[in-house]
C-alpha cells in the first residue's frame, strides 16, 4: 500500500503540560529542529493564547523550522484563531488546531454549555480557520466518554465546515484497545466526508500505544504522540514505540508505515529528556538504557550467536550503540568527539571545549567512562544553556551527627561572584538555602531522586530534584561523582530553570 501513517508529534505541546516541564523559545526551537531531522509529518508547537512566551516560540518554529507542517492549538473562541494564526503565518505550511470539550462531565462541570452551543461554537470556528488556511484539524476533548450519537454529530459540523482531520481523543486515557478501535470504526462508518482520522491518545491506564496502534488498524492515519511518552499525568502514546510497532508489525497494518528517520530516534529522546529534566526510566521501550542490553547468560549466548534471537530491533535503526566504548583520562579529544559524534552527539566550539573540560574533570576521578557515563556528562553541561545566569563556582558543606548541616558556596551571576552561607536540616537543605540566598529565588524542594549511572563505588550520581513556587514548578538535574555536588547542580539547574519559566495560562484545558 502507499498509504503512510500521519506522525503529528505535539511533545512541544502537550508534552510540556507535564508537571515541572517550562521551555523557553530557544529549547522549544532545539526541539523543533530535531523533530525536523527525525521526520516527522507535522510539529504542534504550542497553544498560542496560554501566553506570550508560547506565543513567541510558536511564531519563531514557524519561521524557522523547515520540513515539516507546523501546528498550533486553538479554543473555539474566534479571538484564539486569530491568535493562533497570527503566530502560524509563516510558516511554510501550518495547521490550526482546533478543540472543545463534547462529554457530559466536561459541559456539565466546565464549560456550562449545551449541546446546541457546542455544535454553534465548532461551527463558527472551524469556518474561521479554513478562511486562513486549507489545514485545519479538529478535536471534540474526551471523545472517549461522549456519547456516540452526539460525536458523530460533532464530526459532521467539523468536517462540513472545513475540517480536513478529524481527531478523537482519548484525553483522560480512559480507552481500552478494543473499544477504542471500535469508535474509530464508527466514526469512519457515520461521518461523511473527505477526511484524515487521527488518535490522541493518554496513557492513564498504560494503553496510549496499544490505543493508537487500535486506531491504526481500524482506519485511523495520523497518531498524535509526544517523544518518550511524555505529557498530562501520566503521559501521552509514545512516538518511538508507534512508529516502531509500525516498522516491526508491518504485516498487521497492511504495509502501513511512516516517513519518520528512525535513526534519529536516540538522539530526540536524549534531547527531550535533557532540556525538560525527565529522565528516561532504564527499562524505557526502544529508546531505555537497558532496550539492549542483556543480562542474562542465556540470552547472552543467544545475541552473540544471532542478534535477532532475543532483538526485535536493531539498535542501530533508532540511533542506539550495541557496544561499550570506555574512555579514561588520557583519552585525547579526538577519541572524545568520536564517541560523542557516534553516540549521536554533534559538538562543536565552546559547546564541545566546555564537554570536554567536564569530561577530563570527571575522568581524574573516576578511572574509566563508559557510554551511559559519558552521555551523563555531555548531557548534564548541555543543560546549562548560555541563557543561565546563575553558574556554581564552588561548594563547601559541612555535616556533623546531631548538629545542622552548613553549606557556603560561591555562585557565579551575570559574571560576578556572589558568596553565600546557610544551616540546614542535611545537607542538601542546607545547599539548597544557600543557593536560595545567593540567587535570591526561594523555592520549596518537593521532588528528590538520585541514580547511579554505572556501577562501582566511583559510579556518576544523577540528581533529579523538583522544586516549585507559587507561580511555576520545575525539575533540575545534576551529574556528578559526588552526591552532594551532583545535587547542589541539580538545585541551581532548577533555580536557572524558574528564572527562565514563562506565565502559564492556569485554567486553560487541552486535548
Amino acid at each position: 500500500m502507499n498509504e503512510q501513517v500521519i506522525i503529528f508529534d505535539t511533545t512541544l505541546r502537550d508534552g510540556e503540560q507535564s508537571p515541572g516541564i517550562s521551555l523557553d523559545v530557544l529549547e522549544k526551537l532545539e526541539i523543533a529542529e530535531q523533530l525536523a531531522r527525525l521526520n516527522v509529518d507535522y510539529i504542534e508547537a504550542g497553544f498560542p493564547v496560554a501566553s506570550q512566551g508560547d506565543f513567541e516560540a510558536v511564531q519563531a518554529i514557524a519561521r524557522r523550522v523547515e520540513g515539516p507542517s507546523i501546528a498550533a492549538l486553538s479554543r473555539t473562541q474566534l479571538r484564539d484563531v486569530d491568535r493562533c494564526w497570527e503566530a502560524l503565518r509563516d510558516a511554510e505550511r501550518a495547521r490550526i488546531h482546533i478543540f472543545i470539550s463534547t462529554s457530559p462531565s466536561h459541559l456539565t462541570h466546565m464549560l456550562k454549555m449545551t449541546n446546541e452551543t457546542v455544535i454553534n461554537e465548532v461551527k463558527a470556528s472551524v469556518a474561521h480557520a479554513r478562511s486562513y488556511t486549507d489545514d485545519v484539524e479538529f478535536s471534540p476533548q474526551d471523545a472517549t466518554r461522549t456519547p456516540l450519537e452526539f460525536l458523530y454529530e460533532v464530526l459532521q459540523v467539523a468536517v462540513d465546515n472545513g475540517a480536513g482531520t478529524i481527531n478523537i481523543p482519548d484525553t483522560v486515557g480512559y480507552g481500552i484497545p478494543a473499544d477504542f478501535g471500535h469508535m474509530v470504526e464508527e466514526v469512519r462508518r457515520n461521518v461523511h466526508g473527505e477526511y484524515v482520522i487521527s488518535s490522541h491518545c493518554h496513557n492513564d491506564l498504560g494503553l496510549a500505544t496499544a490505543n493508537s496502534l487500535a486506531a491504526v488498524a481500524a482506519g485511523a492515519r495520523q497518531v498524535e504522540c509526544c517523544v518518550n511518552g511524555i505529557g498530562e499525568r501520566a503521559g501521552n502514546a509514545a512516538l518511538e514505540e508507534v512508529v516502531m510497532a509500525l516498522r516491526v508489525r508491518s504485516d498487521l497494518f497492511d504495509g502501513l508505515g511512516t516517513q519518520v528517520h528512525t535513526e534519529e530516534l536516540a538522539k530526540a529522546s536524549r534531547l527531550v529528556s535533557r532540556l525538560t529534566g525527565y529522565p528516561v526510566q532504564y527499562n524505557k521501550s526502544v529508546v531505555g538504557r537497558n532496550a539492549f542490553a542483556h543480562e542474562s547468560g542465556i540470552h547472552q549466548h543467544g545475541v552473540l550467536a544471532e542478534r535477532s534471537t532475543y532483538e526485535v530491533i536493531d539498535a542501530s535503526a533508532v540511533g542506539q550503540q550495541g557496544s561499550q566504548i570506555i574512555l579514561g583520562k588520557h583519552s585525547g579529544r579526538h577519541a572524545f568527539t568520536s564517541t560523542l559524534h557516534d553516540m549521536g552527539f554533534d559538538l562543536a566550539g565552546d559547546a564541545l571545549n566546555a564537554a570536554f573540560e567536564r569530561f577530563k574533570e570527571m575522568a581524574d576521578r573516576k578511572s574509566e567512562i563508559t557510554e551511559a557515563d559519558l552521555e551523563a556528562i555531555v548531557t548534564d553541561e548541555l543543560g546549562v544553556a548560555i541563557a543561565d545566569r546563575f553558574e556554581l563556582v564552588s561548594l563547601s558543606v559541612a555535616s556533623v551527627s546531631g548538629e545542622s548541616a552548613k553549606a557556603s558556596v560561591i555562585v557565579k551571576i551575570d559574571g560576578k561572584e556572589v558568596t553565600a552561607d546557610a544551616n540546614g536540616n542535611g545537607m542538601v537543605d542546607a545547599i539548597g538555602k544557600a543557593l536560595s540566598e545567593a540567587t535570591g529565588i526561594s523555592a520549596q524542594l518537593t521532588g528528590f531522586t538520585v541514580a547511579s549511572v554505572t556501577g562501582g563505588v566511583d559510579a556518576l550520581g544523577d540528581v533529579v530534584v523538583t522544586l516549585q513556587t507559587p507561580e511555576a514548578e520545575v525539575s533540575g538535574r545534576g551529574i556528578s561523582t559526588d552526591i552532594v555536588e551532583a545535587s547542589a547542580r541539580a538545585y541551581l539547574n532548577g533555580l536557572n530553570r524558574l528564572l527562565r519559566a514563562g506565565e502559564k495560562a492556569s485554567n486553560t484545558e487541552t486535548p
